[in-house]
């Protein structure tokens, strides 16, 4: 079985796949403080806590925007699953064309999301991913991942206002029932929910005017069904789009890489 991870800035989202069929996912706080026999301990126990043991993994890919944790999470992997990890890196086979002037820059999650959207449906795509920061991406037809955007997610959006003000409270994010708040909490909720769900859709209204055709919109990450009830411009939600990307990445790779 392949064990994929997904190291953001805020959390580490994981699945163990057997073949194409996800078998368990799980997601922890990504933690640089952490050794990699606390990491260990801690993703061991929830292979164990399903009844699985890290002696059915075969092989473990990696993608990373957290480059300070690559070295504890690589020895994590070789003293607790007894694998080397493939990481997500420059020169990787994907399947699709990185037309980015400087492909070094892009994030190997993006990397993962677009070979899941192009793989699972299809091209042209649109795909975004609601985490810490909200990324959207491109691949045409082609299988030519052309760019994309990068924008603040609405949670670092939300504590960036709360703690750049003195007087601001911080508050739920959730939808509020009108536009026109009463209260400062839902001035505040009415803002960022609707100033947010406005961002994405004109992006995404942009998007489809440079492409000049018909697009599927895919979105992941944890705000991708709240924004999507609203924005009416995103057609999937698909929670596991960047691990599913990373299986299919291994599968490409995994000759060359020795498994």
């Amino acid at each position: 079985m392949i064990f994929t991870l997904d190291i953001g800035n805020t959390n580490i989202k994981t699945a163990l796949f057997d073949g194409a069929d996800m078998v368990k996912y799980w997601r922890v706080s990504t933690n640089r403080m952490y050794t990699s026999d606390e990491y260990g301990i801690l993703l061991t126990n929830l292979f164990r806590h399903e009844g699985l043991e890290p002696e059915q993994v075969t092989g473990i890919i990696i993608s990373s925007v957290v480059p300070t944790i690559n070295f504890t999470i690589d020895h994590m992997c070789q003293n607790y699953f007894h694998r080397t990890p493939m990481f997500v890196v420059p020169g990787i086979k994907t399947g699709i064309n990185i037309r980015y002037e400087h492909p070094r820059e892009l994030g190997s999650d993006r990397i993962a999301n677009a070979v899941a959207a192009y793989e699972h449906y299809g091209a042209p795509v649109i795909f975004i991913d609601f985490g810490t920061a909200t990324t959207f991406g491109v691949v045409d037809e082609g299988g030519v991942f052309l760019g994309g955007a990068i924008c603040p997610g609405i949670k670092l959006a939300s504590e960036a206002l709360v703690s750049g003000t003195a007087k601001l409270p911080r508050f739920e994010l959730t939808r509020p029932e009108s536009v026109i708040g009463r209260t400062t909490l839902t001035n505040l909720q009415s803002g960022m929910y609707y100033g947010y769900v406005g961002l994405v859709r004109n992006i995404v209204h942009q998007m489809k005017q440079e492409l000049g055709k018909p697009c599927t919109v895919v979105a992941t990450g944890g705000m991708a069904a709240m924004i999507a009830e609203e924005s009416h411009v995103i057609d999937k939600l698909d929670g596991l789009l960047t691990l599913k990307g990373l299986r299919a990445i291994w599968e490409k790779n995994k000759d060359t890489f020795g498994a």
